[in-house]
């Protein structure tokens, strides 16, 4: 299980013009497999996103090159690996 951290580098208002571009990439992301949960931070200066990748964290890196935000140098990620080990019922789905 992996969690992405995105952090803007610039102001919101510099984001912004990108965010449509960006919830394609992210609706890709679930259609995929890959995404089971995102959202944006508060206060809203980047957001996560919970993910899976048998390819481990080479595979999301390579992933994430294909977001508006990354490639136009808009944000900077950090991606955490961690092993589920207890989940609340509805998410048993995501033990390890």
């Amino acid at each position: 299980m992996f969690l992405i951290e995105l952090t803007y580098k610039v102001p919101f208002s510099e984001v912004e013009p990108f965010l449509a571009e960006h919830l394609a990439f992210v609706e890709k992301g679930y259609a995929s497999g890959h995404f089971l949960a995102s959202g944006r931070k508060v206060p809203r200066d980047g957001g996560l996103i919970f993910c899976q990748a048998s390819g481990g964290k080479a595979e999301l890196e390579q992933l994430l090159q294909d977001d508006p935000f990354v490639y136009q140098d808009l944000v900077e990620y950090r991606i955490l690996e961690f092993v589920t080990s207890r989940a609340e019922e509805g998410l048993k789905g995501l033990l390890a």
